[in-house]
């Protein structure tokens, strides 16, 4: 394994909480989402990493990708971003990105958050 797979691996468990073997994805493109993704791109030291979930966070509503968007809600949550601020975030892009995109998204962050509230005992 290269360096930058570990450390890719290593954000995915810190982001996700959970191991990258059970990811589904072809292994080809395992190797290069966590090598390149997660272990060169989140690695850069201009922005920190709860800024670079955000801005996922924002891509993912903008561009209306719902399934991602669960992945990183879950994510910018393990990381302690508060959901009103994922709320605040998915606010201004509907602005620019239509209504209905910052409607699905915040359904889909209230589901993501009852599921991890439910998993938490919460």
């Amino acid at each position: 394994m290269s360096d930058r797979f570990e450390k890719g691996a290593a954000l995915i468990r810190r982001l996700f909480k959970r191991d990258i073997s059970n990811s589904g994805l072809p292994p080809d493109i395992l190797r290069h989402t966590v090598e390149h993704v997660f272990g060169d791109v989140w690695q850069g030291t201009a922005l920190a990493v709860e800024e670079r979930s955000m801005i996922t966070c924002a891509v993912l509503v903008a561009l209306g990708r719902e399934h991602e968007q669960r992945v990183h809600f879950r994510g910018a949550r393990n990381l302690g971003i508060p959901r009103e601020k994922i709320e605040a975030i998915i606010h201004h892009v509907l602005h620019y990105a239509g209504w209905p995109t910052g409607i699905s998204a915040a359904r889909v962050l209230a589901e993501v958050w009852a599921e991890m509230d439910k998993e938490e005992g919460k």
